[in-house]
């Protein structure tokens, strides 16, 4: 088995001319795509956060609200005892039960929108390793020659999922 310098450094401008078209044609398209998509994942844990901030903000405010309720409750039993009783236990257990189903409307807001965000992050994977692979397969490949980058290509795309 003899080697031709000449072939060699063919073989070797060739293969640069195509990693460079790949980085081109490829590389960047994807760079920006994620880009774009981890811009809108974090707009979507900001907007999340801000829901959750609104949550423990109105949170407060029924637990102000729940104080005054009480004390305006108080003021009812010194006037007449047996009355004030029945109407500041409705009282406190409506805020409550409303404080309680803002606090679990509010978690499962936070869920859904994280398992969402997830999801398109999935999708997007995908996708992307369908055109990844696609733009791969548009080549001819002897897979004796190319038996390596066949094999590196599988297993980066088998360690993006």
């Amino acid at each position: 088995m003899s080697f031709d310098l000449g072939t060699i450094i063919a073989q070797l401008v060739i293969f640069l001319i195509l990693m460079a078209l790949v980085a081109w044609k490829a590389v960047g398209p994807v760079v920006a795509i994620m880009d774009k998509r981890k811009k809108y994942i974090n707009n979507q844990i900001s907007e999340a956060e801000k829901s959750r901030e609104d949550s423990q903000k109105f949170l407060e405010e029924q637990k102000t609200e729940l104080d005054k309720v009480r004390r305006e409750s108080h003021d009812l039993i010194e006037q007449a005892k047996s009355r004030a009783n029945a109407e500041a236990k409705a009282i406190v257990e409506a805020a409550k039960n409303r404080s309680d189903l803002m606090i679990k409307d509010a978690n499962e807001e936070i869920t859904l929108e994280k398992e969402k965000a997830i999801a398109a992050i999935r999708d997007e994977v995908a996708d992307l390793s369908v055109l990844l692979a696609s733009k791969v397969l548009e080549k001819e490949i002897n897979p004796k020659d190319y038996a390596q980058e066949i094999n590196q290509l599988i297993e980066q795309v088998g360690n993006q999922r």
